[in-house]
């Protein structure tokens, strides 16, 4: 993981700093770099265009039933821009680790680990996200500075157990179902084209795998994301805190029904169905074109 991560910071640094007369050498980068700057890019755009959907989201989720008439609709986009740069990471990890790992182990434990990985930079920019959308923080730069004096590094890390608890179950069911969707849809294109081997998906194919993907682990995961959700935010409420991730889920069926479990689920389902079916289909695209730009040089 180490070695990944020192990998990842220098294929972005040669990426991103090439201009004028300095040469970026795609040849020089091992094979899954590919994948690496394409999953952090699509991640990354898919994430800033649908940030307002994931704002309500929160919202929908918060303890005392916050909406934009509380907190305005500025909320709707505070923060996207720094939140939203590190889903380039996020996505990094999740595709890279991915990469090198499914071909010996295969998609599931593949995208547990890049699920495990990419925990280290989504389960801040999550924190920061929230509190920015449900008003806790004025700006970004406040938000950094008062959890660290408040709360140390760790205060970034508030809620892990349940963040981790949603995203490693969601994402191996999304790149799973992937892995079974991409195949079911090229099986189907040869039985019916008689072009063995050589189907390839469409950018439509990968965007319904997308969606279908991630409403599938959504909808599986939807009560642990308002855990995490309440737990995140609970600066925000004027109740007493919960004092565990077990103690908000009982607390909610005892209080508020277990559909409260479900809340903001429509809204997460079209953030999640738009993120993940843009990333789908730009990931692959994009890796294509470094690939051929890599052998063209």
């Amino acid at each position: 993981m180490k070695v990944l991560f020192i990998q990842l910071l220098s294929l972005l640094t040669i990426l991103l700093s090439a201009s004028g007369k300095t040469e970026c050498r795609l040849s020089s980068l091992p094979p899954w770099s590919h994948k690496v700057l394409a999953g952090g890019c699509s991640r990354a755009f898919a994430q800033a265009v649908l940030y307002p959907v994931d704002a309500l989201r929160t919202l929908a989720q918060t303890r005392d039933g916050r909406t934009l008439a509380d907190v305005g609709t500025g909320a709707l986009i505070k923060g996207c821009g720094q939140t939203s740069s590190f889903a380039l990471f996020t996505g990094a990890f999740q595709f890279g680790i991915y990469g090198v790992v499914q071909p010996k182990y295969g998609p599931l434990i593949a995208s547990a680990c890049g699920a495990a990985g990419s925990c280290l930079v989504s389960v801040p920019q999550e924190v920061l996200k929230q509190r920015l959308v449900t008003g806790v923080y004025k700006n970004f730069r406040e938000a950094v500075q008062k959890i660290y004096s408040s709360e140390g590094v760790l205060g970034f890390y508030s809620a892990w157990k349940p963040t981790v608890s949603r995203n490693v179950p969601f994402v191996i069911a999304t790149f799973s179902s992937r892995e079974v969707l991409q195949r079911k849809i090229i099986e189907f294109k040869e039985r019916n084209e008689e072009k063995k081997g050589q189907m390839k998906l469409s950018s439509g194919d990968n965007l319904l795998i997308g969606i279908s993907s991630a409403l599938v682990a959504g909808l599986a995961t939807q009560p642990i994301d308002v855990i995490k959700t309440r737990m995140m935010t609970q600066a925000a409420s004027n109740a007493a805190p919960y004092k565990s991730a077990f103690d908000c889920a009982s607390s909610i069926i005892r209080t508020e029904s277990w559909r409260k479990l479900y809340s903001g689920f429509g809204q997460r389902a079209v953030y999640m169905g738009g993120l993940w079916g843009i990333t789908f289909t730009l990931e692959p695209l994009l890796t294509s074109y470094l690939r051929n730009k890599r052998d063209a040089q």
